[in-house]
Protein backbone atom coordinates (compact mmCIF):
# COMPACT_ATOMS: atom_id res chain seq x y z
CA UNK A 1 0.00 0.00 0.00
CA UNK A 2 1.69 3.49 -1.12
CA UNK A 3 2.39 5.70 1.69
CA UNK A 4 0.09 8.41 2.85
CA UNK A 5 0.98 11.61 1.71
CA UNK A 6 1.17 14.69 4.05
CA UNK A 7 -1.04 17.83 3.31
CA UNK A 8 0.51 20.99 4.05
CA UNK A 9 -0.82 24.79 2.91
CA UNK A 10 1.57 26.73 1.35
CA UNK A 11 -0.15 29.67 0.32
CA UNK A 12 -3.09 31.75 1.44
CA UNK A 13 -5.26 34.89 0.58
CA UNK A 14 -7.94 36.51 2.35
CA UNK A 15 -10.63 39.07 1.35
CA UNK A 16 -13.09 39.77 4.52
CA UNK A 17 -14.68 42.78 6.11
CA UNK A 18 -11.84 44.94 7.11
CA UNK A 19 -9.75 43.36 5.94
CA UNK A 20 -8.59 43.66 2.23
CA UNK A 21 -5.41 40.63 2.84
CA UNK A 22 -4.38 38.30 4.88
CA UNK A 23 -1.88 40.36 7.15
CA UNK A 24 -4.55 42.51 7.83
CA UNK A 25 -6.97 39.53 8.62
CA UNK A 26 -4.02 38.27 10.78
CA UNK A 27 -3.64 41.98 12.80
CA UNK A 28 -7.45 42.42 12.86
CA UNK A 29 -8.08 38.88 14.44
CA UNK A 30 -5.22 40.51 17.68
CA UNK A 31 -8.52 41.96 18.95
CA UNK A 32 -11.90 40.67 20.62
CA UNK A 33 -14.03 43.45 18.29
CA UNK A 34 -16.75 42.92 15.50
CA UNK A 35 -15.88 43.67 11.84
CA UNK A 36 -19.21 44.13 11.76
CA UNK A 37 -20.84 47.20 9.60
CA UNK A 38 -24.38 48.35 9.33
CA UNK A 39 -26.66 47.51 5.45
CA UNK A 40 -27.33 50.28 3.73
CA UNK A 41 -28.81 48.31 0.99
CA UNK A 42 -32.81 48.53 2.20
CA UNK A 43 -31.78 52.61 3.16
CA UNK A 44 -31.92 52.77 6.87
CA UNK A 45 -32.77 49.15 8.45
CA UNK A 46 -31.57 47.69 11.32
CA UNK A 47 -29.24 44.90 9.47
CA UNK A 48 -25.45 44.86 10.55
CA UNK A 49 -23.44 42.56 8.07
CA UNK A 50 -19.74 41.58 6.89
CA UNK A 51 -19.27 44.20 4.30
CA UNK A 52 -15.71 43.31 2.45
CA UNK A 53 -13.17 45.73 2.25
CA UNK A 54 -11.70 45.20 -1.15
CA UNK A 55 -10.03 47.24 -4.48
CA UNK A 56 -9.65 45.36 -7.15
CA UNK A 57 -6.87 48.35 -8.34
CA UNK A 58 -4.34 46.57 -6.02
CA UNK A 59 -3.52 44.45 -7.86
CA UNK A 60 -3.31 46.58 -11.16
CA UNK A 61 0.73 46.16 -11.38
CA UNK A 62 0.65 42.85 -10.93
CA UNK A 63 -1.46 42.13 -13.91
CA UNK A 64 0.47 44.44 -15.90
CA UNK A 65 3.79 42.39 -15.10
CA UNK A 66 2.09 39.70 -16.49
CA UNK A 67 -0.74 40.23 -18.93
CA UNK A 68 -1.29 43.30 -22.15
CA UNK A 69 -2.20 46.44 -20.58
CA UNK A 70 -6.25 45.29 -21.19
CA UNK A 71 -6.35 42.54 -19.05
CA UNK A 72 -6.75 44.05 -16.41
CA UNK A 73 -9.42 46.50 -17.83
CA UNK A 74 -11.50 43.77 -19.38
CA UNK A 75 -11.47 42.07 -15.73
CA UNK A 76 -12.71 45.16 -13.53
CA UNK A 77 -15.43 45.11 -16.67
CA UNK A 78 -16.88 41.77 -16.96
CA UNK A 79 -16.27 40.03 -13.73
CA UNK A 80 -18.03 41.29 -10.42
CA UNK A 81 -16.64 41.35 -6.96
CA UNK A 82 -17.25 37.66 -5.82
CA UNK A 83 -14.62 36.85 -8.92
CA UNK A 84 -13.01 39.72 -8.62
CA UNK A 85 -12.08 39.56 -4.45
CA UNK A 86 -11.31 36.07 -5.39
CA UNK A 87 -8.58 36.90 -7.79
CA UNK A 88 -7.09 39.43 -5.42
CA UNK A 89 -7.15 36.25 -2.88
CA UNK A 90 -5.25 34.41 -5.23
CA UNK A 91 -2.80 36.83 -5.99
CA UNK A 92 -2.04 37.14 -2.04
CA UNK A 93 -1.61 33.29 -2.37
CA UNK A 94 1.23 33.08 -4.58
CA UNK A 95 3.26 35.61 -2.32
CA UNK A 96 3.89 33.45 1.17
CA UNK A 97 5.99 31.27 -1.45
CA UNK A 98 8.27 33.02 -4.01
CA UNK A 99 8.61 30.92 -6.69
CA UNK A 100 5.06 28.89 -6.65
CA UNK A 101 3.43 30.90 -9.66
CA UNK A 102 6.07 29.02 -11.52
CA UNK A 103 5.96 25.94 -9.84
CA UNK A 104 2.15 25.57 -10.17
CA UNK A 105 2.50 26.12 -13.88
CA UNK A 106 5.34 23.42 -14.43
CA UNK A 107 3.18 21.05 -12.87
CA UNK A 108 0.70 20.98 -16.02
CA UNK A 109 -2.33 18.93 -15.39
CA UNK A 110 -1.08 17.51 -11.76
CA UNK A 111 -2.02 21.20 -10.38
CA UNK A 112 -5.74 21.87 -9.94
CA UNK A 113 -7.99 24.68 -9.26
CA UNK A 114 -11.23 23.88 -7.17
CA UNK A 115 -12.49 27.61 -5.70
CA UNK A 116 -16.93 27.79 -5.63
CA UNK A 117 -19.03 29.97 -4.17
CA UNK A 118 -22.40 29.58 -1.90
CA UNK A 119 -25.15 32.02 -3.62
CA UNK A 120 -23.18 32.72 -6.34
CA UNK A 121 -22.78 36.28 -8.02
CA UNK A 122 -25.86 37.29 -6.89
CA UNK A 123 -24.50 41.16 -7.45
CA UNK A 124 -24.30 40.80 -11.11
CA UNK A 125 -27.48 38.45 -11.39
CA UNK A 126 -29.65 40.52 -10.18
CA UNK A 127 -28.91 43.90 -11.95
CA UNK A 128 -29.02 42.03 -14.92
CA UNK A 129 -32.30 40.65 -13.89
CA UNK A 130 -33.78 44.16 -12.86
CA UNK A 131 -32.46 45.57 -16.93
CA UNK A 132 -34.73 42.56 -18.39
CA UNK A 133 -37.70 42.72 -16.30
CA UNK A 134 -37.92 46.81 -17.36
CA UNK A 135 -37.14 46.03 -20.86
CA UNK A 136 -39.90 43.00 -21.03
CA UNK A 137 -42.73 45.25 -19.81
CA UNK A 138 -41.63 47.98 -22.11
CA UNK A 139 -41.50 45.82 -24.78
CA UNK A 140 -45.00 44.43 -24.02
CA UNK A 141 -46.46 47.95 -23.64
CA UNK A 142 -45.21 48.75 -27.19
CA UNK A 143 -46.67 45.58 -29.12
CA UNK A 144 -49.76 45.39 -26.69
CA UNK A 145 -50.88 49.12 -28.11
CA UNK A 146 -54.20 49.04 -30.01
CA UNK A 147 -52.65 50.54 -32.77
CA UNK A 148 -50.31 47.68 -33.34
CA UNK A 149 -52.67 44.83 -31.86
CA UNK A 150 -56.06 44.24 -33.64
CA UNK A 151 -56.95 41.73 -30.91
CA UNK A 152 -56.72 43.79 -28.11
CA UNK A 153 -58.42 47.03 -30.29
CA UNK A 154 -61.40 44.59 -31.18
CA UNK A 155 -61.56 43.14 -27.16
CA UNK A 156 -61.79 47.04 -26.41
CA UNK A 157 -64.28 47.55 -28.89
CA UNK A 158 -66.55 44.87 -27.79
CA UNK A 159 -65.16 41.44 -28.96
CA UNK A 160 -64.38 40.12 -25.73
CA UNK A 161 -61.54 37.60 -25.34
CA UNK A 162 -62.55 35.49 -22.18
CA UNK A 163 -59.32 34.08 -21.31
CA UNK A 164 -57.91 38.17 -21.00
CA UNK A 165 -56.98 39.10 -17.54
CA UNK A 166 -58.68 41.96 -16.04
CA UNK A 167 -58.29 46.02 -17.91
CA UNK A 168 -56.34 48.10 -15.90
CA UNK A 169 -58.55 50.51 -16.60
CA UNK A 170 -61.02 49.31 -13.57
CA UNK A 171 -58.47 49.92 -10.96
CA UNK A 172 -56.86 53.54 -10.03
CA UNK A 173 -53.98 54.82 -12.26
CA UNK A 174 -50.90 54.32 -10.17
CA UNK A 175 -52.41 51.82 -7.50
CA UNK A 176 -50.71 48.79 -7.18
CA UNK A 177 -53.45 46.78 -8.60
CA UNK A 178 -53.23 49.19 -11.65
CA UNK A 179 -49.84 48.24 -12.14
CA UNK A 180 -50.08 44.50 -11.78
CA UNK A 181 -53.55 44.89 -14.02
CA UNK A 182 -51.20 46.51 -16.22
CA UNK A 183 -48.36 44.38 -16.90
CA UNK A 184 -50.41 40.83 -17.47
CA UNK A 185 -52.35 42.69 -20.01
CA UNK A 186 -49.64 44.16 -21.73
CA UNK A 187 -47.92 40.84 -21.35
CA UNK A 188 -51.32 38.51 -22.71
CA UNK A 189 -52.01 40.74 -25.42
CA UNK A 190 -48.37 41.72 -27.09
CA UNK A 191 -47.86 38.21 -28.69
CA UNK A 192 -51.15 38.31 -30.49
CA UNK A 193 -49.96 41.55 -32.02
CA UNK A 194 -49.89 40.99 -35.98
CA UNK A 195 -47.47 44.22 -36.01
CA UNK A 196 -44.76 42.48 -34.11
CA UNK A 197 -45.06 39.38 -36.40
CA UNK A 198 -44.07 41.51 -39.26
CA UNK A 199 -41.16 43.23 -36.99
CA UNK A 200 -39.85 39.79 -36.08
CA UNK A 201 -40.00 38.16 -39.43
CA UNK A 202 -38.00 41.05 -40.70
CA UNK A 203 -35.63 40.70 -37.55
CA UNK A 204 -35.18 37.03 -38.95
CA UNK A 205 -34.33 38.17 -42.09
CA UNK A 206 -31.39 40.33 -40.78
CA UNK A 207 -30.14 37.57 -38.78
CA UNK A 208 -30.46 35.40 -41.23
CA UNK A 209 -27.42 36.61 -43.71
CA UNK A 210 -24.29 34.77 -43.58
CA UNK A 211 -21.19 35.22 -42.18
CA UNK A 212 -18.46 35.49 -44.44
CA UNK A 213 -16.18 31.78 -44.06
CA UNK A 214 -13.00 34.24 -44.03
CA UNK A 215 -11.57 34.95 -40.35
CA UNK A 216 -10.64 37.94 -38.58
CA UNK A 217 -11.98 41.32 -39.20
CA UNK A 218 -14.80 40.31 -41.70
CA UNK A 219 -16.50 38.24 -39.33
CA UNK A 220 -16.52 40.85 -37.21
CA UNK A 221 -17.53 43.45 -39.47
CA UNK A 222 -20.27 41.19 -40.15
CA UNK A 223 -21.82 40.83 -37.00
CA UNK A 224 -21.20 44.53 -36.46
CA UNK A 225 -23.57 45.18 -39.51
CA UNK A 226 -26.23 42.87 -38.59
CA UNK A 227 -26.21 44.31 -35.31
CA UNK A 228 -26.60 48.03 -37.14
CA UNK A 229 -29.67 47.15 -39.23
CA UNK A 230 -31.43 45.68 -36.38
CA UNK A 231 -31.03 49.03 -34.39
CA UNK A 232 -31.74 50.66 -37.87
CA UNK A 233 -35.83 47.93 -37.75
CA UNK A 234 -36.45 49.45 -33.92
CA UNK A 235 -36.11 52.86 -35.08
CA UNK A 236 -37.82 52.75 -38.03
CA UNK A 237 -40.63 50.41 -36.14
CA UNK A 238 -40.05 53.24 -33.35
CA UNK A 239 -39.70 50.08 -30.48
CA UNK A 240 -37.60 50.23 -27.88
CA UNK A 241 -34.65 47.26 -27.37
CA UNK A 242 -35.32 44.03 -27.61
CA UNK A 243 -35.34 42.41 -24.01
CA UNK A 244 -33.26 39.95 -25.12
CA UNK A 245 -30.83 42.71 -25.77
CA UNK A 246 -31.03 44.08 -22.32
CA UNK A 247 -29.16 41.46 -20.54
CA UNK A 248 -25.14 41.90 -20.82
CA UNK A 249 -22.82 38.78 -21.12
CA UNK A 250 -21.53 39.44 -18.02
CA UNK A 251 -23.98 37.18 -16.43
CA UNK A 252 -22.04 34.43 -18.22
CA UNK A 253 -18.63 35.78 -17.03
CA UNK A 254 -19.73 35.42 -13.50
CA UNK A 255 -21.65 31.57 -13.13
CA UNK A 256 -20.69 29.51 -10.51
CA UNK A 257 -17.76 28.08 -12.01
CA UNK A 258 -15.61 31.29 -13.11
CA UNK A 259 -13.97 32.36 -10.02
CA UNK A 260 -11.71 28.46 -10.64
CA UNK A 261 -11.50 29.59 -14.61
CA UNK A 262 -9.94 33.33 -13.79
CA UNK A 263 -7.47 31.68 -11.21
CA UNK A 264 -6.37 29.31 -14.10
CA UNK A 265 -6.26 31.68 -16.49
CA UNK A 266 -4.40 34.32 -14.80
CA UNK A 267 -1.91 31.71 -12.89
CA UNK A 268 -1.82 29.71 -16.46
CA UNK A 269 -2.74 26.45 -14.55
CA UNK A 270 -4.32 23.95 -17.06
CA UNK A 271 -5.17 21.04 -14.32
CA UNK A 272 -8.80 21.11 -13.82
CA UNK A 273 -10.23 23.91 -12.61
CA UNK A 274 -14.40 23.82 -11.47
CA UNK A 275 -16.67 24.93 -8.53
CA UNK A 276 -17.13 22.52 -5.57
CA UNK A 277 -21.07 24.37 -4.14
CA UNK A 278 -21.56 22.66 -0.34
CA UNK A 279 -23.50 26.03 1.21
CA UNK A 280 -21.67 26.74 3.97
CA UNK A 281 -19.79 22.96 4.40
CA UNK A 282 -18.19 24.12 0.71
CA UNK A 283 -14.75 24.89 2.38
CA UNK A 284 -13.79 22.01 4.11
CA UNK A 285 -15.25 19.87 0.98
CA UNK A 286 -13.03 21.22 -1.44
CA UNK A 287 -10.20 20.48 0.77
CA UNK A 288 -11.31 17.01 0.96
CA UNK A 289 -11.40 16.97 -3.31
CA UNK A 290 -8.09 18.54 -3.35
CA UNK A 291 -6.35 15.92 -0.64
CA UNK A 292 -8.23 12.74 -2.47
CA UNK A 293 -6.67 14.20 -5.43
CA UNK A 294 -3.21 14.41 -3.83
CA UNK A 295 -3.39 11.33 -2.37
CA UNK A 296 -4.72 9.33 -5.40
CA UNK A 297 -1.82 10.78 -7.92
CA UNK A 298 -3.56 12.97 -9.81
CA UNK A 299 -2.56 16.65 -8.16
CA UNK A 300 0.51 17.69 -6.66
CA UNK A 301 -0.68 21.22 -5.72
CA UNK A 302 -4.18 22.23 -5.71
CA UNK A 303 -5.04 25.93 -5.41
CA UNK A 304 -8.76 25.51 -3.51
CA UNK A 305 -10.99 28.61 -2.05
CA UNK A 306 -14.55 29.93 -1.28
CA UNK A 307 -16.13 33.58 -2.31
CA UNK A 308 -19.38 35.28 -2.03
CA UNK A 309 -20.51 38.69 -2.93
CA UNK A 310 -21.13 41.27 -0.41
CA UNK A 311 -24.25 41.14 1.33
CA UNK A 312 -27.13 41.99 -1.21
CA UNK A 313 -30.96 42.70 -0.32
CA UNK A 314 -32.34 39.57 -1.91
CA UNK A 315 -29.68 37.39 0.29
CA UNK A 316 -30.56 39.15 3.45
CA UNK A 317 -34.15 38.95 3.09
CA UNK A 318 -33.60 35.35 2.66
CA UNK A 319 -31.76 34.82 5.86
CA UNK A 320 -34.58 36.83 7.52
CA UNK A 321 -37.49 34.86 6.62
CA UNK A 322 -35.82 31.76 7.51
CA UNK A 323 -35.67 33.38 10.89
CA UNK A 324 -31.61 33.07 11.00
CA UNK A 325 -30.90 36.50 10.46
CA UNK A 326 -30.33 39.08 14.13
CA UNK A 327 -32.22 42.20 12.97
CA UNK A 328 -31.97 44.34 16.36
CA UNK A 329 -29.19 46.48 14.90
CA UNK A 330 -27.00 44.61 17.40
CA UNK A 331 -24.32 42.60 16.99
CA UNK A 332 -25.72 38.83 17.46
CA UNK A 333 -22.90 36.42 18.48
CA UNK A 334 -22.76 32.74 18.72
CA UNK A 335 -23.48 30.76 21.97
CA UNK A 336 -24.87 33.70 23.62
CA UNK A 337 -28.39 35.69 23.16
CA UNK A 338 -28.92 33.56 20.08
CA UNK A 339 -30.59 36.10 17.82
CA UNK A 340 -29.58 35.02 14.64
CA UNK A 341 -26.58 35.27 12.17
CA UNK A 342 -24.96 38.29 9.63
CA UNK A 343 -24.34 38.01 6.36
CA UNK A 344 -21.18 38.11 5.04
CA UNK A 345 -19.10 38.68 1.48
CA UNK A 346 -15.17 37.93 0.47
CA UNK A 347 -13.02 35.06 -0.58
CA UNK A 348 -10.57 33.04 1.01
CA UNK A 349 -8.38 30.99 -1.27
CA UNK A 350 -5.44 28.60 0.08
CA UNK A 351 -3.01 26.31 -2.16
CA UNK A 352 -2.30 23.33 -0.52
CA UNK A 353 -0.15 19.97 -1.89
CA UNK A 354 2.19 17.12 -1.29
CA UNK A 355 3.71 18.48 1.81
CA UNK A 356 7.24 16.33 1.12
CA UNK A 357 7.33 17.15 -2.65
CA UNK A 358 6.41 20.78 -2.32
CA UNK A 359 9.08 21.21 0.72
CA UNK A 360 11.82 19.80 -1.50
CA UNK A 361 11.14 22.08 -4.03
CA UNK A 362 12.11 24.69 -1.11
CA UNK A 363 8.32 26.12 -0.48
CA UNK A 364 7.67 26.43 3.13
CA UNK A 365 4.52 25.20 4.75
CA UNK A 366 2.23 28.14 6.36
CA UNK A 367 -1.02 27.20 8.74
CA UNK A 368 -0.86 23.57 9.98
CA UNK A 369 -1.05 20.14 8.65
CA UNK A 370 -4.21 19.01 7.44
CA UNK A 371 -4.36 15.52 8.73
CA UNK A 372 -7.84 14.19 8.51
CA UNK A 373 -11.13 16.00 6.53
CA UNK A 374 -14.56 14.31 7.20
CA UNK A 375 -17.55 15.11 5.03
CA UNK A 376 -21.07 13.33 5.37
CA UNK A 377 -24.65 14.59 4.62
CA UNK A 378 -27.94 14.52 7.09
CA UNK A 379 -30.27 13.42 4.70
CA UNK A 380 -32.92 14.80 7.13
CA UNK A 381 -33.69 18.54 6.82
CA UNK A 382 -32.69 21.58 4.34
CA UNK A 383 -31.81 23.72 7.45
CA UNK A 384 -31.74 22.33 10.43
CA UNK A 385 -28.73 19.97 11.47
CA UNK A 386 -29.14 16.65 12.57
CA UNK A 387 -27.28 14.98 15.00
CA UNK A 388 -25.79 12.20 13.68
CA UNK A 389 -24.32 13.73 10.00
CA UNK A 390 -22.39 15.82 11.72
CA UNK A 391 -20.40 13.44 13.85
CA UNK A 392 -20.22 10.95 10.96
CA UNK A 393 -17.77 13.95 9.50
CA UNK A 394 -16.15 14.32 12.65
CA UNK A 395 -15.62 10.63 13.21
CA UNK A 396 -14.13 10.81 9.44
CA UNK A 397 -12.10 13.47 10.15
CA UNK A 398 -10.70 11.68 13.58
CA UNK A 399 -9.93 7.93 12.09
CA UNK A 400 -6.39 8.49 13.17
CA UNK A 401 -6.38 10.90 16.08
CA UNK A 402 -7.76 10.13 19.62
CA UNK A 403 -9.90 12.94 21.13
CA UNK A 404 -8.19 13.80 24.09
CA UNK A 405 -5.55 14.68 21.53
CA UNK A 406 -7.70 17.57 20.41
CA UNK A 407 -6.67 20.61 21.90
CA UNK A 408 -9.44 22.93 20.48
CA UNK A 409 -12.37 23.09 18.31
CA UNK A 410 -13.82 25.77 15.77
CA UNK A 411 -17.96 25.43 15.87
CA UNK A 412 -19.97 26.63 12.80
CA UNK A 413 -21.94 28.26 15.13
CA UNK A 414 -24.62 30.62 13.85
CA UNK A 415 -25.97 32.33 16.93
CA UNK A 416 -28.99 30.71 16.36
CA UNK A 417 -30.77 28.02 19.10
CA UNK A 418 -28.94 25.37 17.08
CA UNK A 419 -25.69 26.31 18.81
CA UNK A 420 -26.79 25.03 21.88
CA UNK A 421 -27.45 21.64 20.02
CA UNK A 422 -23.74 21.68 18.29
CA UNK A 423 -22.18 21.84 21.85
CA UNK A 424 -23.36 19.08 23.12
CA UNK A 425 -23.04 17.17 19.85
CA UNK A 426 -19.70 17.98 19.57
CA UNK A 427 -18.85 16.98 23.38
CA UNK A 428 -20.00 13.48 22.55
CA UNK A 429 -17.17 13.22 20.12
CA UNK A 430 -14.28 15.25 22.14
CA UNK A 431 -12.62 15.71 25.22
CA UNK A 432 -14.25 17.86 28.05
CA UNK A 433 -11.56 19.90 28.52
CA UNK A 434 -11.57 20.75 24.33
CA UNK A 435 -11.52 24.89 23.63
CA UNK A 436 -14.37 25.79 21.43
CA UNK A 437 -14.23 29.31 19.31
CA UNK A 438 -16.67 30.45 16.95
CA UNK A 439 -16.52 33.51 14.78
CA UNK A 440 -18.92 34.36 12.64
CA UNK A 441 -20.21 37.21 15.49
CA UNK A 442 -16.67 38.68 14.59
CA UNK A 443 -16.63 38.74 10.92
CA UNK A 444 -20.07 37.28 10.08
CA UNK A 445 -21.78 34.85 8.18
CA UNK A 446 -20.31 34.24 4.56
CA UNK A 447 -22.42 31.37 2.66
CA UNK A 448 -19.45 29.42 1.90
CA UNK A 449 -16.09 31.38 2.44
CA UNK A 450 -16.70 31.62 6.49
CA UNK A 451 -15.74 28.23 6.75
CA UNK A 452 -12.14 28.76 5.22
CA UNK A 453 -12.15 32.71 7.38
CA UNK A 454 -12.96 30.13 10.34
CA UNK A 455 -10.10 27.42 9.65
CA UNK A 456 -7.66 30.63 8.26
CA UNK A 457 -7.86 32.08 11.74
CA UNK A 458 -7.18 28.48 13.64
CA UNK A 459 -4.48 27.96 11.67
CA UNK A 460 -2.56 31.09 11.93
CA UNK A 461 -3.10 31.23 15.74
CA UNK A 462 -2.35 27.57 16.80
CA UNK A 463 0.84 27.15 14.25
CA UNK A 464 1.72 29.77 16.69
CA UNK A 465 0.46 27.82 20.08
CA UNK A 466 -1.93 30.22 20.33
CA UNK A 467 -5.73 30.56 19.74
CA UNK A 468 -7.54 34.50 19.12
CA UNK A 469 -9.67 36.06 21.50
CA UNK A 470 -13.62 36.16 20.70
CA UNK A 471 -15.85 38.72 22.21
CA UNK A 472 -17.11 36.62 24.98
CA UNK A 473 -17.13 36.58 28.39
CA UNK A 474 -18.69 33.32 30.20
CA UNK A 475 -21.94 35.87 31.87
CA UNK A 476 -22.60 36.20 28.31
CA UNK A 477 -23.59 32.76 27.76
CA UNK A 478 -27.05 31.41 26.79
CA UNK A 479 -28.45 29.22 29.57
CA UNK A 480 -29.01 25.93 26.87
CA UNK A 481 -24.99 26.90 25.90
CA UNK A 482 -23.46 27.07 29.56
CA UNK A 483 -25.78 24.45 30.81
CA UNK A 484 -23.07 21.85 28.82
CA UNK A 485 -20.09 23.28 31.22
CA UNK A 486 -17.50 23.10 27.53
CA UNK A 487 -15.04 25.63 27.37
CA UNK A 488 -15.05 28.50 25.43
CA UNK A 489 -11.87 31.02 24.39
CA UNK A 490 -12.95 34.19 25.75
CA UNK A 491 -11.88 38.14 24.74
CA UNK A 492 -8.80 37.35 26.64
CA UNK A 493 -7.84 34.61 23.75
CA UNK A 494 -5.97 31.45 25.14
CA UNK A 495 -1.55 31.79 24.89
CA UNK A 496 0.33 28.58 25.11
CA UNK A 497 -2.57 26.24 24.01
CA UNK A 498 0.37 23.38 23.23
CA UNK A 499 0.73 21.02 20.46
CA UNK A 500 -2.45 19.29 20.06
CA UNK A 501 -4.56 18.75 17.54
CA UNK A 502 -7.36 20.98 16.06
CA UNK A 503 -10.74 20.61 14.52
CA UNK A 504 -13.09 22.74 12.22
CA UNK A 505 -16.62 21.77 11.47
CA UNK A 506 -19.25 23.00 9.21
CA UNK A 507 -22.59 22.61 8.44
CA UNK A 508 -24.23 23.65 5.46
CA UNK A 509 -27.67 24.36 3.80
CA UNK A 510 -28.94 21.24 2.68
CA UNK A 511 -27.27 18.97 5.06
CA UNK A 512 -23.91 18.43 4.59
CA UNK A 513 -21.03 18.90 6.56
CA UNK A 514 -17.61 18.99 6.70
CA UNK A 515 -14.46 18.98 9.58
CA UNK A 516 -10.74 19.64 9.28
CA UNK A 517 -8.46 17.92 11.57
CA UNK A 518 -5.11 19.83 11.99
CA UNK A 519 -1.75 19.72 13.85
CA UNK A 520 1.17 22.21 13.96
CA UNK A 521 4.06 21.09 12.11
CA UNK A 522 7.15 20.01 13.58
CA UNK A 523 9.59 22.59 12.84
CA UNK A 524 12.39 20.03 12.38
CA UNK A 525 10.39 18.31 10.31
CA UNK A 526 10.37 21.20 8.15
CA UNK A 527 13.94 22.32 8.12
CA UNK A 528 15.13 18.35 7.42
CA UNK A 529 13.22 18.26 4.22
CA UNK A 530 13.77 22.12 2.77
CA UNK A 531 17.68 20.68 2.97
CA UNK A 532 16.91 17.52 1.26
CA UNK A 533 15.63 19.34 -1.70
CA UNK A 534 16.58 21.58 -3.91
CA UNK A 535 15.82 24.70 -3.06
CA UNK A 536 14.78 27.19 -5.61
CA UNK A 537 18.13 29.48 -5.62
CA UNK A 538 15.26 32.68 -5.35
CA UNK A 539 13.98 31.49 -2.07
CA UNK A 540 17.29 30.82 -0.03
CA UNK A 541 17.29 33.91 1.63
CA UNK A 542 14.17 33.19 2.34
CA UNK A 543 14.44 30.15 4.02
CA UNK A 544 17.42 30.45 5.81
Amino acid sequence: MAERKRIGVFGWGVVAPKSPNIDTFERNLERADSWLTPFRGFGPSNFLVGQPEFDFETYHDWFDQRFPPAKFSQLKDKMGPMVQSCIGAFIQSLTQNPGIEDYLQSLGTQAHVYIGSGIGEITVTSAETMKYDRAQRKWNEFWAAPERCDAVRMHIEGERDPASPPDPAEFAIGSEDWIDAKHAWDAFWAPKSEALLHYLAEAADIQSEPVPPSSGTAKLSSIRQKLNKIRALNRKWGCPSEPWASVSPNLLWNIANIPASQVSMIGRIVGPAFAPVAACASFGVALKLAADAIQLGEAKAVVVGMTDPPPHPLVISAFYNANVLSADADISRPLTALKGTHVAGGSCVWIVGDAMELMAQGFRPVGMEIVGIGTSSDAHHIITPSKGGPQLAMKKAMEEVQAADVTTWDMHATATPGDALEVENSLEMLHPDVLFTARKGTFGHGMSVGGGWELTAQHLGMAKGRLYPMALTEGELHADVKIQEAKFVSSDGCDNVGQGYSGKLSMGVGGINSCVISKPWDARVIEENLRKGDVVPALAGKLD
